[in-house]
């Protein structure tokens, strides 16, 4: 696992690619032509603001080598026990002042309730040991914790009804799921909208994304599939991904349909609690 996020070695590792930059005599905007990278993303690495992917880390060694020093240190960078292609997501996701998110299969990691989370975890196809899966859902949780504060940041949750309807864990797990998001709903910390079925086919259906603005770096997007996922700065693909998440939440249920639908979905997933319960 990753080991804890120290920011004086982000400051260090930016400090050494600005070196190693200028001691091949690039400016950022040559390096950016050069590596494919966009020029703002290595002034924010070079800054120590954001952590360069693996494929970010390799370009720039093909280009400042020859040692490989960036992949090979990239790892002091990480801060927390996540899937390797959502690292750079979750750290933006820490920092943003805006997030809309469409989650067409399961509830989105930052409002999952544990038991929840754990079902997740421990399922799937890649088998891990408790002390992996552990480590996994303390950082899942941990990431609720943006949600404390009431004013930032704002949350908007896009739910393809399939997320309501899939039993992950069994009845007892799926309500208590519910009503957590119930209650985030109800008190207005998040905005959720369900994509009902009857929709049929919509903007987002192929795929999962996540919006995020910030007050001082333009918005970027995180689109995400099977074991993959990607950040995208580029303007024109950030903004087709909005456009795309405007059209689908067009389609939706309104904030107050989505509660009452998923409200009504947990007292089904209760009743069936019971029934388990006492045969």
């Amino acid at each position: 696992m990753a080991i804890e996020d120290n920011p004086e070695t982000r400051r260090k590792y930016g400090e050494e690619l600005r070196r190693r930059r200028e001691a091949a005599g690039l400016t950022q905007e040559q390096l950016s032509e050069i590596t494919i990278i966009s020029r703002t993303h290595i002034a924010h690495m070079e800054a120590g603001r954001r952590r360069p992917s693996v494929d970010d880390a390799r370009r720039l060694d093909k280009a400042l080598g020859p040692d490989d020093f960036f992949e090979r240190f990239l790892p002091t960078l990480d801060g927390k026990a996540v899937a390797e292609h959502f690292a750079e997501a979750l750290e933006f996701e820490g920092v943003a002042t805006v997030i809309r998110e469409y989650a067409p299969k399961m509830v989105p990691g930052i409002v999952q309730t544990e038991a929840y989370a754990r079902e997740v975890l421990s399922s799937g196809s890649s088998p891990k040991s408790d002390e992996e899966r552990d480590k996994l859902l303390v950082t899942r949780l941990e990431r609720a914790r943006i949600l404390g504060n009431f004013d930032s940041p704002v949350v908007w949750i896009l739910l393809d009804e399939a997320v309501v309807r899939r039993h992950v864990g069994g009845p007892a797990v799926m309500c208590e799921q519910l009503r957590h998001i119930l209650a985030l709903g109800e008190s207005r910390r998040i905005r959720v909208h369900v994509l009902p079925f009857s929709v049929g086919y919509h903007a987002l259906l192929e795929g999962e994304v996540k919006l995020m603005w910030f007050e001082d770096m333009p918005p970027i997007a995180y689109v995400e599939g099977l074991k993959s996922g990607r950040v995208w700065e580029t303007p024109s693909v950030v903004r087709e991904c909005q456009l795309a998440y405007d059209h689908a939440l067009g389609d939706a249920l309104s904030h107050r349909e989505s509660l009452a639908l998923i409200r009504s979905a947990a007292e089904v997933y209760e009743h069936a609690a019971r029934h388990d319960q006492h045969p």
